[in-house]
């Protein structure tokens, strides 16, 4: 759906750009496929809402607001509720997301995974950690076991499928693998594997385009054309949304800038590389250099660093600082190369946000080639974000799929199949 908000600058010169050595006439499948999106999403966001609501809100003339909703209804996606009747006209009967279909997403880390069931509407109902090792078919056997676990817990939902946010980039044709530096997983097929255990769709992506998914799913990006994300972790990746499109580059690797040398005398990168920015700005790094300062008070993860760091601790809070200056000196990569109107930090760093904005916000206004700097907001913590917009991917591509096969298999084989 187009965001609201003042008109792009495509719009104001009346004439688009087309690209006529890919370019294809538009057709009514493809119009009727944007308008069942639109219609979905109006169901999401407003439920429980009218068919004489949803045609208003849209646009939509009211049959095609009917023809869509039982489209939706025989598939499952959606569920018919109270009948409101109102002053004056026919009774209304509301509709609202079926809360009985739900996504298994799964947030892959170094040594970890968290797995979670999430409903349509976004709400988290379980949530799992486990530890996995370096090898990825060990880590397959103990991720499919506890989504099995999940399955048989939840046994009266039917799963939707299961989407994985991942710390590296995936090939958008094959969804292999390509790179993940600190989980060093290169071409493994993720994606066939959980598929052959599991028999459920599998849709994998780079956790910062799982992040940059959870914005959009939530809607926190409406009216905005061109944002940066970026992600800060094991490591630091970003994904770009420009012109109100995700942007994954001719092989999946657009948005790595985590991995773009800014000084070369720097540490070795797990790129092969020397002084990449995720080697100053990661939290990561931030752990390396507190454990450096040798204070007595151990700290095994993040979250604990930045837990000192906001009471006060005043080892935590100086490499805590040092990483969001790291983090800020580093964006003009992103606003040299992209300049977005809006740039989002995502990770367990934002729960220290009254401490790191300040000096993200003065290295970035520092950094600028012109102009005044973006927008700086945070997008919450990143192992929710991670997961949800893990939910949001494969929720994505598996309603196009749907869709695009005229619901092939019905929703009462998928229940079946989805218990078993």
């Amino acid at each position: 759906m187009y965001p609201s908000g003042a008109p792009s600058l495509e719009r104001l010169r009346g004439v688009r750009k087309i690209d006529l050595t890919t370019a294809s006439l538009a057709t009514s499948d493809l119009a009727r496929e944007i308008n069942r999106d639109i219609v979905l999403e109006f169901i999401r966001f407003r439920q429980p809402i009218s068919r004489v609501n949803l045609a208003r809100l849209s646009g939509l003339q009211p049959s095609t607001i009917s023809a869509i909703v039982d489209d939706l209804l025989k598939e499952g996606w959606i569920k018919e509720g109270a009948v409101v009747r109102g002053s004056r006209g026919r009774p209304s009967t509301m509709i609202s997301i079926n809360d009985e279909l739900v996504i298994l997403a799964v947030d892959l880390r170094p040594g970890r995974a968290i797995v979670a069931v999430i409903d349509l509407s976004g709400r988290f109902l379980s949530q799992e950690t486990i530890s996995i090792g370096s090898r990825p078919e060990a880590a397959v056997s103990k991720i499919v076991a506890c989504i099995e676990m999940l399955r048989e817990r939840f046994s009266k939902m039917t799963f939707e499928g299961v989407g994985v946010s991942v710390p590296g980039r995936v090939d958008p044709v094959t969804q292999r693998i390509l790179m993940a530096p600190n989980l060093n997983w290169h071409g493994f097929d993720l994606k066939s594997a959980l598929e052959k255990k599991l028999k459920l769709q599998v849709e994998l992506d780079n956790d910062a385009n799982a992040c940059l998914s959870s914005e959009i799913w939530h809607g926190r990006l409406e009216g905005v054309r061109n944002a940066v994300l970026v992600a800060v972790g094991e490591g630091v990746g970003a994904a770009i949304f420009s012109g109100g499109q995700v942007v994954y580059g001719f092989n999946g690797l657009a948005g790595e800038m985590g991995h773009i040398p800014i000084d070369p005398a720097g540490p070795l990168c797990g790129c092969g590389q020397h002084g990449c920015w995720e080697v100053f700005a990661s939290s990561r790094a931030a752990l390396k250099r507190y454990a450096a300062l040798k204070t007595g008070t151990e700290v095994n993860d993040v979250s604990a660093l930045l837990r000192l760091a906001e009471e006060g601790n005043p080892a935590a809070r100086k490499v805590t600082i040092q990483q969001a200056l790291a983090l800020g000196s580093g964006l003009r990569l992103v606003t040299a190369a992209l300049s977005p109107e809006l740039i989002l930090i995502a990770g367990e760093i934002t729960s220290a946000w009254k401490l790191i904005e300040p000096q993200i916000k003065k290295e970035l206004a520092g950094k600028m080639l012109a102009g005044r700097p973006p927008r700086l907001e945070p997008a919450g913590d990143g192992q929710s974000a991670r997961l949800s917009g893990a939910a949001a991917i494969l929720l994505h591509r598996h309603v196009r799929f749907h869709h695009s096969t005229h619901g092939i298999k019905s929703r009462a084989s998928q229940k079946s199949s989805s218990r078993k």
